[in-house]
């Protein structure tokens, strides 16, 4: 089991899609997840799509927020959306400003803190599926 199968901090919110398609507003969501009493805690998310092999989490993290360090069973992607955010590896660190993103391979222990309010995607992405490309 994963970090972000069972936070220890913050709640996690399933989200859902109707016929296939999922449309939402990020911003709005945001607001909501930042509305929230677990917010205060450092952090709180939301599953914003849940597929056999791919997951996309809105998380939202204040400023000195932290998720420990934990890792995936899939590669990631985290974009961030507002915000300023610092993940780290054992063999590196990456300091996210809005607008960029980083890629990181199945299993490889890291963290986050929020050096200021932050929002941020965490895609999952595990097992193969056939390229569409």
């Amino acid at each position: 089991m994963t970090r972000e199968d069972n936070p220890q901090e913050g709640r996690e919110h399933e989200g859902g899609t109707a016929a296939g398609l999922l449309a939402l507003d990020l911003n709005r969501e945001i607001e909501m997840l930042r509305s929230e009493g677990r917010w205060q805690s450092g952090h709180t998310a939301r599953t914003i799509a849940k597929h056999s092999n791919l997951r996309v989490v809105l998380i939202v993290m204040k400023a000195g927020g932290r998720l420990e360090k934990h890792q995936t069973n899939g590669q990631i992607s985290v974009h961030l959306l507002n915000g300023h955010i610092r993940f780290n590896t054992a063999m590196r660190s990456a300091e996210l400003r809005v607008g960029q993103m980083l890629t990181l391979e199945t299993g490889i222990p890291h963290d986050v803190e929020g050096i200021i309010d932050s929002a941020f995607l965490l895609t999952i992405a595990s097992g193969n599926s056939p390229s569409v490309l």
